[in-house]
C-alpha cells in the first residue's frame, strides 16, 4: 500500500543557504518561549471575550463578570493568568480593582488576530 503523502519532500533533501539565512535571523529560544507563552494564555476563549471587552474600555471584575455572564471568581481567574503573562494590567480606584490592556501591543494583537479570522 504506498503511503505517498503530498505534503512532504518526495527525496531527502537540506537547503543549506536557505538554512543559514534562516538560523541568522531567528529569535532566541528563550524569546520563542515566551511568544508560546503569550499565545497560550490568549488562546482561551473567555479569555479572549475579556480582552475583546477591555480593548474597548477599562472594567472591573463586576463589570466583567456581568457583561461575559461569568461569576467573579472565574474572572478573576482568567485575569489573574492574563496579568501573569503581562496581557492585563490593573490599578487601584478606591474599593474598585480596574483592568485594562496592559500596553498597545496587545490591542495590536486582538486586531491582527481579527482580520486574519475574517480573510
Amino acid at each position: 500500500m504506498d503511503q505517498r503523502l503530498d505534503d512532504v519532500c518526495g527525496e531527502v533533501c537540506v537547503h543549506d543557504d536557505a538554512l543559514r539565512r534562516v538560523t541568522r535571523r531567528m529569535v532566541p529560544d528563550e524569546t520563542l518561549l515566551r511568544m508560546a507563552e503569550l499565545f497560550k494564555a490568549m488562546g482561551e476563549p473567555a479569555r479572549v471575550r475579556i480582552l475583546e471587552a477591555l480593548s474597548i474600555s477599562e472594567l472591573c471584575v463586576c463589570d466583567l463578570a456581568e457583561l461575559l455572564s461569568m461569576s467573579s471568581s472565574a474572572v478573576s481567574h482568567q485575569l489573574r493568568v492574563l496579568r501573569t503573562a503581562r496581557i492585563v494590567k490593573y490599578r487601584k480606584d478606591g474599593k474598585n480593582v480596574i483592568y485594562s490592556l496592559d500596553d498597545a501591543h496587545i490591542l495590536g494583537l486582538l486586531k491582527q488576530a481579527e482580520e486574519h479570522v475574517a480573510e
